[in-house]
């Protein structure tokens, strides 16, 4: 007995024909807050007052769209290093989190 085919949703369209002529870019916001991270270790002045002056929004707005961008493949292909790095160290802090929590040292 076979079972019938759900039809495609209009949300699918990372598995849509369209989606793999048209690969996922990064926004310009995005490619920003991803530079500005690069440089982040150089600035002179507090990250957060950077980044207000930079962007005018607050360090939690920066830190969404930060992370927004480390998790699509599109900034991956931006930035390898930059965001194989973030991602490293965001599962570090995780981990840390996750096993203080547990009452474990790491």
């Amino acid at each position: 007995m076979s079972r019938p085919i759900p039809p495609h949703s209009a949300s699918s369209s990372a598995t849509s024909p369209a989606s793999a002529r048209f690969p996922e870019v990064l926004d310009d916001l995005e490619r920003r807050v991803l530079d500005f991270e690069r440089g982040a270790w150089r600035l002179q002045i507090p990250k957060d007052r950077a980044i207000r002056e930079e962007f005018g929004f607050s360090t939690t707005r920066y830190h969404q769209l930060l992370h927004r961008a480390v998790d699509r493949p599109a900034g991956l292909a931006y930035d390898p290093m930059l965001v194989r790095r973030l991602r490293r160290l965001r599962s570090l802090r995780r981990k840390r989190r996750t096993a203080q929590g547990l009452g474990i040292t790491l």
